[in-house]
């Protein structure tokens, strides 16, 4: 009887790719395998280029136009670190029906960019197609209103949150008060505050923090101190923003306190409550404590330094502060801010160092790309004037981008007055009513320069020009007096 031979085949490994990209395979008895979800591995790409794959792949196989699937990839582009938020962007706008996880993944990465203003007008397309937004909406819309200062629209966004019901959210409270401190309307801030019936310590830092940023010093300090009567501990960021208070206003026994509470609940002083002791020590005049503190820190910022170079500077150690100014451009490669710019105009104004002062105020612009403000002007005003280049003074406020305003004219006169510049001060007393009608300081300050200088007819015109305008000297008090930078 006849028996066919029984041939054996070596067994092939399994090729997936194959078995994906052919059109026409051979029948098998077991079922193809499926393919891996791409959602799934949109979720764990590590580069855009991986990403741009999966892509491609979903728009292949037509899964792009599952939400499900197009969210993972507009949330890849737009929110990690390895992603491209303009890429994000063109996949957004392909999306027939986006849905509010979509719009919440583009306001929340739109809220931190340069153009914060884009996340609010996807919030208020959002709101045209029927969507509702929701707890993980209004955190973020919030975050750029407070980015797009002085443009904020966080009232209009205060009505949508209570339309919504979500009035005592806990982050979305956060985001209104953030809001509103921003703005300066510390009514509306402490109201939505006191509104919540249970708060917890997020609540409390961020209306504290807008006191002491609005230079409520008081009501954050009273503040404080019912937090700690409610049984809350705080946290290095309310120790950061008391200490802040502290050092506006004056408050130095209070901010040694504090102190001798971060050591004795062993607080880890990082980066931003060793910059708030330094500034609150340098502020009250401590400078040693200050500078041991800013010698002990073991990493430093911007704010760091300036909290030091400024405490130097205004309390009289002006050479210490140039020499800090320095080490932080030389040896810690820093860069400077206008604070910065401010503290160490301010030294060089008091230590007399024009040449530096002023080789200072040249680098604003050509080396660090900072336009100086109203406050630099003022302390190279200050420094000119007591260096006697009343001249070269003057032509600095002539070619300012911004109006020159009455206490920066009123350095101006201060310098005309020390130096007995006559013809000068009447140009700058003449700009100075010009702005302030009423100004009756400046008068008082020229009519002295006249009488200085033996001019008596003009201390007499003076004084009936004041009389026509019905201006009278108001004891101890001149405009003129002080300096605000």
């Amino acid at each position: 009887m006849f028996q066919p031979k029984l041939r054996l085949f070596k067994r092939q490994p399994f090729n997936f790719r194959t078995l994906f990209h052919t059109q026409k395979s051979t029948p098998s008895l077991l079922p193809p395998p499926k393919p891996p979800h791409l959602s799934l591995l949109a979720d764990k790409c590590t580069s855009m280029n991986q990403l741009k794959q999966i892509h491609a792949q979903m728009i292949v196989s037509d899964r792009i136009h599952d939400n499900y699937a197009a969210s993972r990839v507009v949330s890849f582009c737009a929110l990690s670190d390895s992603g491209n938020l303009n890429y994000a962007l063109k996949v957004f706008d392909t999306i027939h029906e986006p849905n509010s996880f979509m719009f919440n993944t583009m306001i929340r990465a739109q809220a931190s960019t340069s153009n914060p203003f884009e996340a609010i007008t996807l919030y208020i397309k959002m709101k045209k197609l029927g969507l509702i937004p929701g707890k993980h909406t209004f955190p973020f819309v919030l975050k750029a209103c407070v980015n797009c200062y002085p443009l904020n629209p966080g009232k209009q966004i205060h009505a949508d949150v209570m339309k919504f019901g979500l009035e005592l959210d806990l982050y979305v409270v956060n985001g209104l008060i953030r809001c509103y401190c921003v703005c300066g309307d510390m009514h509306a801030a402490r109201k939505s505050f006191e509104e919540v019936p249970e708060r917890k310590l997020l609540i409390w830092n961020a209306v504290i923090s807008g006191y002491a940023q609005n230079f409520c010093s008081n009501e954050a300090l009273a503040l404080f101190d019912q937090m700690l009567g409610e049984g809350l501990e705080p946290s290095g960021a309310t120790l950061s923003s008391v200490l802040s208070a502290c050092a506006r206003s004056g408050s130095l026994e209070m901010g040694k306190q504090i102190h001798v509470y971060i050591k004795e609940k062993g607080i880890e002083v990082g980066l931003i409550l060793g910059t708030a002791l330094v500034d609150m020590y340098a502020k009250n005049g401590e400078i040693s404590v200050a500078r041991s503190l800013f010698d002990k820190m073991l990493e430093r910022n911007t704010a760091s330094w300036n909290a030091m170079i400024c405490g130097l500077a205004v309390h009289g150690h002006a050479e210490e502060a140039f020499q800090l100014f320095q080490e932080m451009m030389d040896k810690a490669k820093i860069a400077p801010n206008n604070v910065t710019f401010v503290g160490v105009l301010s030294a060089c104004c008091h230590a007399g160092l024009l040449e530096a002062g002023r080789g200072i105020f040249l680098s604003m612009e050509r080396v660090y790309g900072i336009e100086p403000k109203i406050e630099h002007y003022g302390c190279m005003v200050d420094l000119l004037g007591r260096g006697g280049k009343l001249a070269e003074a003057e032509e600095l406020i002539n070619g300012m981008v911004c109006e020159a305003d009455v206490v920066l004219l009123g350095a101006l006169l201060r310098a005309c007055k020390d130096h007995g510049n006559i013809k000068l001060a009447e140009k700058v007393v003449r700009k100075m009513l010009h702005l302030e009608p009423q100004n009756h300081g400046v008068y008082i300050v020229l009519s002295n320069m006249y009488a200085d200088a033996g001019s008596w007819a003009d201390v007499l015109r003076l004084r009936e020009e004041m009389k026509d305008g019905g201006l009278k000297k108001i004891p101890g008090w001149s405009s003129t007096d002080g300096n605000k930078y």
